[in-house]
């Protein structure tokens, strides 16, 4: 059910099994970017199931992932809106007019639909430059590590948003994907309409990387670590193996640098 009021919708969502929001309003920016609200609220965030995890990694590996520890509480204390898929090669492409990363990308048929990948921290800064010029009533920027979390998981404490035998029904990942991007809002969305928040490419946050962060986190808005050119990432990609593709998963890269399975969402706030 819709109802369309100037440039917002506000859409009653039910997603069986799940939780799920009431009148969840929906925003389309000018450049045919779709967001929703995430109201405020508090979740534990991190590793809470560490028990389980152990089951799908080896112990090496497991030493490796206490990077998502300790689970901790954190409160979101405002209502934010969230693109509800990864920025797209074509929105990509309209606002800063050239093609980053592997040309085969771009001669697919559906290559608009495409999560753009190949871009830095800093080029996806450069890209909100440009969108924030383009609308009064909202400012566009990365989400927290934090926020992105925090509605990753929409209600869930568990590894994964949905039971593990669902997987392909939600997420990109090696097996399911053929080892390459797929069309973004192609699955299942989570129980608050966001779709890809886990798979198809690792996504961006605003964060500094801290790997011990989450000892000294701060319980409210937490902000990330020290200020580093190291950025965090979250939430694995079509290339990585289903142990990876999790919401608690925590990865870094330098803020100059690109990867072809990395991109990034945008977050808004209204001015």
């Amino acid at each position: 059910m819709n109802r369309f009021i100037g440039e917002v919708f506000f859409t009653i969502v039910f997603i069986a099994g799940t939780s799920f929001q009431l009148y969840a309003e929906t925003y389309t920016s000018s450049f045919g970017q779709k967001f929703t609200i995430i109201k405020s609220g508090n979740f534990i965030m991190g590793t809470q199931n560490f028990d389980l995890l152990a089951t799908e990694v080896s112990p090496e590996r497991l030493e490796k992932l206490k990077k998502e520890l300790p689970a901790h509480k954190v409160i979101i204390s405002k209502d934010f809106y969230l693109a509800t898929t990864e920025v797209t090669q074509g929105i990509w492409y309209e606002v800063m007019g050239y093609k980053p990363g592997k040309e085969k990308r771009w001669l697919r048929k559906d290559w608009k639909t495409l999560p753009v990948s190949h871009v830095s921290w800093e080029a996806a800064k450069e890209f909100i430059e440009e969108i924030n010029n383009t609308e009064n009533a909202y400012k566009f920027r990365l989400p927290t590590e934090a926020e992105w979390e925090y509605a990753a998981r929409a209600g869930t404490t568990g590894l994964r948003p949905f039971n593990y035998k669902k997987m392909s029904e939600y997420a990109w990942f090696r097996d399911s994907s053929g080892n390459k991007p797929m069309p973004v809002g192609s699955l299942k969305p989570n129980a608050w309409g966001l779709y890809d928040m886990i798979g198809n490419v690792w996504e961006w946050v605003e964060d500094s990387y801290d790997a011990n962060y989450y000892k000294t986190s701060s319980s409210k808005d937490p902000l990330g670590g020290e200020l580093s050119s190291r950025k965090s990432m979250r939430g694995g990609s079509y290339h990585c193996t289903p142990e990876r593709v999790r919401v608690g998963i925590r990865g870094s890269y330098t803020e100059y640098r690109s990867l072809s399975v990395l991109g990034f969402r945008l977050a808004a706030d209204k001015k």
